[in-house]
């Protein structure tokens, strides 16, 4: 149970909601999109000669990205801080899962972490049409992003698999809990793929919180003002004493709740036992019954003073 709020109704798995902002991170890159609705294969019907061909264009374009292009000016630029990195291993599978509250956790995290992270990326990202889908599809591959189909019923299967399979290979796989970033700053109630994904696998789960990114760059700002980015990871949490409990709705609701309560304590955000996602549809639509009552109120001015 989470700090000044009631214990959380058990509920049915929820999937891997992955947001826009994609980790600059792992060699995986170009996969091929697993349509889990048509496809009874799975992502592992992925041939290792295909994984072996993009795997050096992968490792290379990151490189340049993180090591020379990009990562050396935003260290300069952004002096990011960083507190308890080394409660990241140097080796072995484990799961990064971060608070979400703004696109730019997307590039600070991977760049502050020297090992790679794989994220999944909805597949809408990789088959953008013109020159957005263009830019689009450049920049998921190049970071290393997991394109996966989630338009099926069999989505958040995909995501389970396909996470699975990252931490299989002893590699690190991220995940923001909440599905989707945090329309207002505060923490919302974590999914449970996180804590399935974690039983299943049986790696040490990474709490991170990103303290300001949120006010560097909130939503719907372009770019990221200047400022020192500051990060915060917390020790590595064990649930191996739930081994063979996934699928309990019960144990996989307090895995879940563990791991926010850790992100709470770390983030000091005010945590809202509610999903992310139905916060920011209330929001969107009060700001849009907000906008249709300001252009009722200016029509109804401009009147007032042709009257006069």
């Amino acid at each position: 149970m989470l700090r000044g709020e009631q214990a959380a109704p058990c509920g049915v798995v929820e999937g891997f909601c992955i947001d826009t902002g994609m980790q600059v991170l792992p060699s995986r890159a170009n996969a091929p999109t697993w349509n889990a609705a048509h496809d009874e294969r799975g992502p592992k019907a992925t041939s290792k000669h295909h994984w072996t061909e993009i795997e050096g264009f992968c490792a290379l374009l990151y490189g340049l990205l993180k090591w020379i292009v990009v990562g050396p000016w935003l260290r300069i630029v952004y002096r990011p801080k960083v507190d308890g990195l080394q409660h990241v291993p140097k080796k072995g599978a484990a799961i990064v899962a971060s608070n979400h509250v703004s696109f730019s956790d997307s590039i600070f995290l991977p760049l502050v972490v020297p090992r790679r992270i794989t994220f999944i990326a909805k597949s809408d990202y990789f088959t953008g049409k013109g020159v957005k889908g263009f830019f689009s599809r450049m920049f998921f591959s190049g970071v290393g992003a997991i394109p996966v189909d989630r338009t099926g019923g069999r989505a958040a299967h995909a995501a389970l698999e396909t996470g699975m399979r990252v931490l299989g290979e002893g590699d690190l796989f991220g995940i923001y809990p909440e599905g989707t970033r945090s329309p207002d700053g505060k923490l919302y109630r974590g999914k449970t793929g996180v804590a399935r994904l974690a039983l299943q696998s049986q790696a040490p789960v990474i709490p991170v919180a990103m303290l300001n990114t949120g006010e560097l760059q909130p939503i719907g700002k372009r770019l990221p003002s200047i400022g020192r980015v500051k990060i915060r990871i917390g020790e590595p949490i064990d649930f191996s004493r739930y081994e063979g409990l996934d699928g309990e709705r019960v144990v996989e609701r307090a895995v879940t709740d563990q791991i926010m309560y850790a992100l709470m304590e770390l983030s000091g955000q005010d945590y809202i036992d509610e999903y992310a996602i139905k916060a920011k549809a209330l929001k969107e639509q009060a700001d849009a019954s907000t906008a249709e009552a300001e252009v009722v109120r200016k029509r109804r001015r401009r009147r007032s003073g042709r009257a006069q």
